[in-house]
This record gives structure tokens, C-alpha cells and sequence, in this order.
């Protein structure tokens, strides 16, 4: 995959440097609206070699959000996930060369805008119980680990998964943090490996975009640290659903 910067064209480096913006501005806790950037870089950079491009700059944003965040973990959630995330990616490490990845990805958007919307739904309606076992915590496990070894899109399912769980602003933020730096890692090296989306050359390019990174998670950081619970709740489900529209229509 030859990224040299004389290739990419004025308009792909503006949405390349949106994106990163827009990942850092996400990893601060306005969370789900980095799933915009799957559509930009996918515009930029093809499907597959986007997530290459992609993954660097997740797991960039993953150390400061841990670093800023890691005080709120709220370990039990995490451990709950994330075994059933280690599967899903196992399955889309597996799948990933035969699947399209456009009708894959717009797939798990039509799945994250029905589930944001039952999310929506079940917000309205307070008597009605969100599930929270064992069964729950996997399907919504299994399908972050596929979607985000193929699509990167993992975030969707996890925020709904923590709001279902009712976790406060904090604890959502420094759970979901720690949860993504773990997975991100777990999968670079299928990227570099066996996908080979991930290269020296793709990674420089992420060092080019990281002070746009930068610049959209400490903004994130103020937004959030002004935002109320039931507003910031909101704001989560509505980003969701947004986004995944926006995925529906781009892709």
C-alpha cells in the first residue's frame, strides 16, 4: 500500500485531517461520532486500506483517554466485553478477505442505527428493563469484535452496551478507554501481519495527522466536563444513530 503524500489529493488530505480531529475529538467522550471517519477515509483511501490508516490513530487516541480517564474504569464492564470482542475479531480476522467491505459496513450501520433506536426507545419508556446478562454482554460483544476488526466500528456497540449498563458520564469514558486500548492493540499485528494494511509508511502519515488528534481530544475534554448526565446520554444515542445514517449514505 504506497501512502506517499504526493498521492493524496488536497480534498483527501482536508478529510484526513477532519478525521483525526474527529477521532481525537470522540476519544475525549463524544463518543460515536468517529464512525463518520470510516466513510472519509474509506473515500480516501479505499475500504480495507483505510482501516490500516485508521487503527494507528484509535489506538493514538487510546493512551490519552486512558491517561486523562483511567481513575473511572469500571473494570467488571470491561472484562464482560471484552473476551466476547477477542472472539468477534478472531471471526473477522477469518472472514475478512471473502466479505465486502462496503456491504459489511453497511451492514453493521443498519444493525447500529436498529439497536440505537431500540436504545432510544427504551430511554423513553424507564419501566421497561434493558438485558443485562451474560447474553446480552455477548451478542454486543461479538459484534463489536467483528465490526471493528473489519470496519473499525466497534464504538457503536460498546457505548450502547455502557449506557444500557447505566454507567455515569465518567465511568462510560474511562471504561470505554481502557476497553479500546486493549482491543486496538490486540489487533495491530493482524493488520501488519496478516491483513498488511499497517506499514511504515501508512504509520508516518499517522504522525503527519496526530496534531489534529490532539486538537480535537483536549477540545472534546472541555465539552464533555460541561455536559450533564442526561444530556451527555442524549448526545451519545443521537451521534449513534446519526452516524450510522451517515455511514447508510456514504458508504
Amino acid at each position: 500500500m504506497d501512502l506517499s503524500y504526493y498521492q493524496i489529493s488536497p480534498l483527501g488530505w482536508v478529510l484526513a485531517i477532519f478525521s483525526a480531529f474527529l477521532i481525537g475529538f470522540s476519544k475525549s467522550g463524544i463518543s460515536s461520532i468517529s464512525l463518520i471517519t470510516v466513510s472519509l477515509l474509506a473515500y480516501v483511501f479505499g475500504g480495507k486500506n483505510s482501516t490500516g490508516v485508521l487503527l494507528p490513530m484509535l489506538s493514538f487516541a487510546d493512551v490519552f483517554a486512558v491517561i486523562y480517564y483511567h481513575q473511572h474504569t469500571q473494570w467488571k464492564y470491561l472484562f464482560r466485553l471484552l473476551p466476547w470482542m477477542v472472539v468477534g475479531i478472531l471471526l473477522g480476522v477469518w472472514f475478512g478477505k471473502d466479505i465486502s467491505d462496503v456491504v459489511f459496513k453497511k451492514s453493521m450501520a443498519v444493525l447500529v442505527l436498529i439497536t440505537a433506536i431500540s436504545m432510544i426507545w427504551w430511554e423513553q419508556n424507564p419501566k421497561r428493563q434493558i438485558p443485562q446478562n451474560w447474553k446480552f454482554a455477548s451478542i454486543m460483544g461479538l459484534g463489536a469484535g467483528f465490526s471493528t476488526m473489519l470496519g473499525n466500528m466497534a464504538g457503536a456497540f460498546s457505548n450502547l452496551y455502557f449506557l444500557a449498563m447505566r454507567l455515569p458520564k465518567e465511568h462510560f469514558i474511562g471504561t470505554a478507554a481502557w476497553l479500546f486500548l486493549i482491543i486496538n492493540a490486540f489487533k495491530i499485528p493482524f493488520h501488519i501481519f496478516v491483513w498488511q494494511t499497517v506499514s511504515v509508511k501508512s504509520f508516518s502519515l499517522n504522525l503527519v495527522l496526530l496534531p489534529f488528534l490532539l486538537i480535537g481530544f483536549f477540545i472534546g475534554i472541555r465539552i464533555v466536563k460541561v455536559l450533564k448526565e442526561d444530556r451527555y446520554r442524549k448526545m451519545i444515542m443521537i451521534l449513534t444513530a446519526s452516524a450510522s445514517v451517515f455511514l447508510i449514505l456514504t458508504l
